[in-house]
This record gives structure tokens, sequence and C-alpha cells, in this order.
């Protein structure tokens, strides 16, 4: 009999303390807990912006941790030169791994151009921004704030599809539709859709945790 590799979890959506008002979980924290639990990789995707990158790096390294660079971007419906109220304009959430040296310098322009440009509340781009600048990436469908799960709780299953499909075009290096469970309805709704995506279009699945603090007691802090 043939022994299989041990499977090890990754974590791949994970909010530091540079998710300002948002993130509490100090990145020294996080690779401690990390190293502690014996993981061997882990990711940064604060939201909007890598500030908190080369401090993450420097400390997983340090650890003994492959370092995952990302960012949990903001991508705006229609356009993100609009700087006025409009409804049809939506911003949903999006998930950025970067797989090599390419998509490291694709996510610093995104992210760049979202503060300059694209910013309206929430540093934003775009669809046809996007891409551009998808090479080397690697795409989540992030938490509920994300674009597909937004139309499956809207129950518009043909946007939803056309949007996962769209995704899974440009972003070549991979887009993932993620799995969460929060203890929320809406997860479980957004879950059996995702997988029933991933069936019909061929959309791998991956499970994640959306990480704002380390430990369980740090719930009422945060």
């Amino acid at each position: 009999m043939v022994r299989l590799p041990e499977k090890k979890f990754c974590h791949l959506h994970v909010h530091t303390e540079y998710s300002l008002l948002d993130g509490s979980g100090k990145v020294a924290n996080i690779i401690k807990k990390a190293k502690e639990l014996g993981m061997e990789s882990i990711a940064i995707t604060d939201h909007g912006v890598m500030y908190g990158c080369v401090e993450f790096y420097k400390q997983a390294k340090a650890a003994g941790i492959k370092p995952i660079l990302g960012c949990e971007i903001y991508v705006a419906e229609k356009s993100m030169h609009i700087k006025n109220p409009d409804k049809d304009n939506h911003t949903y959430h999006l998930v950025l791994l970067v797989k090599n040296e390419i998509g490291y310098s694709n996510l610093m322009k995104i992210v760049s151009e979202a503060s300059i440009d694209g910013f309206y509340y929430k540093p934003r781009v775009d669809h046809e921004f996007l891409k551009k600048h998808s090479e080397g990436l690697i795409a989540l469908s992030a938490c509920l704030g994300g674009e597909v799960q937004n139309y499956i709780l809207k129950g518009n299953e043909a946007k939803a599809r056309k949007v996962a499909l769209f995704y899974k075009e440009i972003f070549k290096d991979g887009f993932y539709l993620e799995l969460q469970d929060h203890n929320l309805e809406e997860n479980k709704i957004v879950n059996e859709a995702n997988i029933k995506l991933s069936k019909e279009l061929g959309i791998p699945l991956v499970a994640t945790n959306d990480i704002h603090y380390v430990e369980k007691k740090d719930a009422k802090s945060h």
C-alpha cells in the first residue's frame, strides 16, 4: 500500500494589524501561532494595502515559514474612475496571491493605482485594469463581500456564473472559489452554490478562514 503524503493546511486569507481598524492580529503573533501549529506556510491578505508585506516576509522567513504575499483588493463593478454615487458601481472584495516575481510587480501596480487613480471611499480597481495586470497572480473569490458571493446571495445565479467565468478566464495562474464557515447562514448558502459552480464550471475550491485576530479570546476586543 502506498502511503500518501500528509496534507498541510495553509491559511490563505489573513488580515493583520495593517488592515487598519479591521485586523487586530499583529504580524509577530500570527507568525508565532503558525509556528506553534506546525504550519509550513501562511499568507498575508490585508485590505487594499501591502504595508505589512516586508515585515511579514522577514518574520515568516526567520521562523522557517514560507510567506505568501497577497492582498484583499477592492473591485469596482463598472469603473474605478467613477467618483460619484452610483448604485450600479458596487465595490466587491477579491483576494490576490503572488505566484512569482511578475505577480508581485502586478500586485504592486494594482494596489498603487487603486489608491492613486481609483480611490473613492476605498482604493479600487476594475475588471479592465485587472485584465491587464493578472499575470503571475492567483485569485480567490474572497469572503461574503466577494463579487460571486454577492450575486449568489441576491439569487442571481446567472450573474454569479458569468463573473466566476470571467475571473477564471483572466487569471491564468489560477482562480479558486472560497469555502468559509463562520457559523453564518449566508456561508451555508454560498458554500452550497460555490460547490455547484465548481462542478459545473471546472473552477477549483479552496477552504479558507477570514482571519482578523489570532486567538478565540481576541474576539471581544476585535
